[in-house]
């Protein structure tokens, strides 16, 4: 027997110009708006169960602050915070909310302001999502995403060194290191008397844009054309495992290049860009739209699991090149580094990295979220999982549809495969963790979806 409720809302949460804008190791102040970045909240509601799911237009939010936010949400709504599943879209043009930070040379009040108000707003989502709670009934499908959105951005090099976003037709590329989980898992909720609302998971970077103007990059466009696409709909969307994975053909051909540019970083981004794979993206929805398979939905839980994984500690012996890669880098002397694009950025994650763990535990925990509703399940995972470990965690039996969400109630940086650790590159060299972290999350997630069935 059905018994699914469903509201929703969405809230503007426009950072203030002249904040730090998040996502990169560069100094960018915000200059203006591209588009509104819009909190999207999902209230759940089955029998005497009710969670919210709240998709949050920011890079991510560390788990302290993600705490102090769902106890703000608890108080105005009393649901508490362990049935809020919050998670950070990744957008690179979203405002800094960590005072903190040590990558600008940011007003701190500015930064405090803008971080209670973004508080408080997704406080006001999750009051208004649950105002609008209505009888619903669901329906999945999955499909899969064109080509040319989205393309592992780790590369084997001739010499056998591995690069994270390597030069745009270089010649030394030989492969990229990993294959795309292209499919994109849709839940559509008919509400009585009200719109019906798309959920989209997807693992792709939600960084094709770069530059000083405020937006929630390709996910604006997936939300402004299948709502206007879809009449009577709204739209919102969940990050999968997409630590690896960005948006750069390094070898384009045809209208590749068309409305883009080559950033500082090596990698295709510009608005035109955000416009074509949001597009792409929704149009992956809309060809489906109409074809989801209802069933009825008459149990719901939220379930949380800690895991233990070990630290990334830095040796001795490489810690006076550390800490001189970080002064000059905080003293924006980057310049005087000597590496250039991704490779800058490489060095000097690293470095950061390394002074940061110095003095570190040998180990940190993790913790995991599961949603279940149905037959269906969300599994949260507190940072960037390689898409390896999305695609492992989907394998777990016992549901229709396993949906792994990036960013979710924390950010605790990349979570790479195995591999990775041994082949190098940005990600590995920057990650706080130990090469096992990617099958602990596996393992740990599987248990968590199978305690989740009972």
């Amino acid at each position: 027997m059905n018994r699914l409720k469903v509201g929703f809302s969405k809230v503007n949460a426009n950072p203030p110009l002249g904040i730090g804008v998040d996502g990169y190791y560069v100094p960018r102040y915000a200059k203006g708006y591209l588009d509104d970045l819009e909190i999207k909240t999902l209230a759940l509601s089955v029998g005497d169960k009710k969670a919210l799911m709240i998709s949050v237009p920011v890079c991510e939010i560390k788990k302290e602050q993600c705490m102090e936010y769902c106890e703000k949400v608890a108080k105005k709504t009393g649901i508490t915070s362990d049935f809020i599943f919050m998670a950070a879209t990744h957008t690179h043009t979203g405002g800094v909310i960590d005072v903190d930070t040590s990558l600008f040379e940011i007003d701190k009040d500015l930064v405090a302001a803008y971080s209670e108000f973004l508080g408080d707003r997704i406080a006001d989502s999750a009051v208004l999502a649950l105002s609008d709670i209505a009888d619903s009934k669901m329906g999945y499908i999955t499909s899969y995403a064109p080509d040319r959105i989205a393309y592992i951005r780790r590369y084997r090099m001739k010499d056998g060194s591995t690069f994270t976003c390597p030069p745009i037709n270089d010649p030394n590329i030989v492969c990229a290191l990993g294959e795309l989980d292209q499919r994109v898992h849709i839940l559509r909720f008919d509400r009585e008397g009200k719109k019906s609302i798309v959920l989209v998971n997807y693992g792709l970077h939600a960084d094709t844009i770069n530059g000083e103007m405020l937006s929630s990059d390709w996910p604006h466009w997936l939300y402004k054309t299948l709502d206007k696409a879809l009449d009577g709909v709204e739209t919102v969307f969940f990050n999968g495992a997409e630590g690896d994975v960005g948006s750069t053909h390094v070898f384009p051909e045809g209208g590749d290049m068309n409305d883009t540019e080559i950033s500082f970083d090596n990698e295709m981004k510009s608005p035109g860009m955000a416009r074509f794979v949001g597009r792409a993206v929704a149009g992956t929805v809309h060809q489906v739209f109409d074809k989801v398979h209802y069933i009825d939905v008459d149990d719901m839980n939220i379930k949380k699991k800690k895991i233990y994984v070990s630290s990334n500690l830095p040796k001795p012996e490489e810690m006076p090149l550390a800490r001189k890669y970080k002064e000059l880098h905080d003293a924006g002397r980057d310049s005087e580094i000597p590496y250039e694009a991704m490779e800058l950025t490489t060095v000097v994650a690293e470095a950061i990295r390394m002074c940061e763990l110095e003095n570190a535990p040998k180990e940190f925990e993790l913790e995991l979220t599961g949603l279940k509703l149905g037959d269906f399940a969300f599994l949260g995972i507190p940072g960037e999982p390689f898409t390896e470990i999305g695609v492992e965690i989907k394998k777990s039996g016992g549901y229709r549809m396993i949906m792994p969400c990036a960013l979710t109630n924390g950010a605790e940086g990349y979570f790479p495969s195995k591999s990775a650790f041994d082949e190098g590159g940005y990600e590995a060299r920057s990650s706080n963790y130990k090469g096992d972290v990617a099958e602990k999350i596996i393992k740990g997630a599987k248990e968590l979806l199978k305690d989740l069935r009972g």
